[in-house]
């Protein structure tokens, strides 16, 4: 019997996007249902009750959540379908896991807080967002990708954000390349995997989103 696997998920979520990637790493076929976060759905509700957030993936009627861990069952279930996400030493794995949670906690919550405040709030949330991407920076080095010359788990974790980076640059007027020129070049660099391309949504969509979420918070 043929795997039945599903995607509840919204188009712009960067978190998402983390799940379309993998899925295409692995060359999984999948049925995609675009949420409407304003208005969200029976099945939303049903498969994700505790948090009612996407994405969900639901593999053979049952569901998993948070995108970390979405990424970590995918690699684990579809194992023999190469590239692994995570490296296979247990060091580089913890490693992997640490900095892809540093990037839940230190670039999603300033992003977020860029085109939600403004004046020293949002000066604030801009300081911490670049240092963020420069600790990131640092850890990347010299290499092709976060886990060497093989495009994985850090990876992508973060190349979801660079859908939104003109959203935060409009809003915070302000340039991330500027401030994280090699960070941009890794960016690009996974731009030219089909995966990835495919995966991201088009940032002007994003700018256009964030823009109702504006209006939606009474963000002038």
């Amino acid at each position: 019997m043929a795997d039945e696997v599903v995607l509840v998920d919204a188009y712009i979520s960067m978190y998402g996007m983390r799940v379309r990637i993998a899925l295409a790493e692995k060359g999984v076929e999948y049925e995609f249902k675009d949420e409407n976060l304003f208005d969200k759905s029976a099945l939303l509700l049903e498969m994700n009750p505790t948090h009612k957030k996407v994405p969900v993936l639901i593999h053979n009627g049952k569901p998993i959540c948070e995108s970390l861990v979405i990424l970590e069952y995918i690699d684990e279930v579809w194992k023999d379908n190469s590239p692994p996400l995570l490296p296979r030493h247990p060091y580089q794995r913890a490693q992997a896991r640490f900095w892809a949670d540093f990037v839940d906690k230190k670039v999603s919550v300033p992003g977020r807080r860029i085109w939600l405040t403004k004046g020293d709030e949002q000066e604030t949330a801009k300081k911490e967002f670049i240092e963020a991407l420069n600790s990131l920076e640092e850890e990347l080095g010299d290499r092709t990708y976060f886990g060497g010359e093989s495009f994985g788990f850090v990876d992508l974790a973060l190349i979801p954000f660079y859908s939104w980076f003109y959203a935060y640059e409009t809003c915070g007027n302000f340039s991330i390349e500027e401030h994280c020129p090699r960070l941009i070049v890794w960016a690009k660099r996974c731009m030219e995997k089909e995966s990835v391309s495919k995966s991201l949504a088009d940032p002007k969509k994003v700018y256009d989103f964030v823009l109702l979420l504006k209006k939606k918070f009474c963000v002038e």
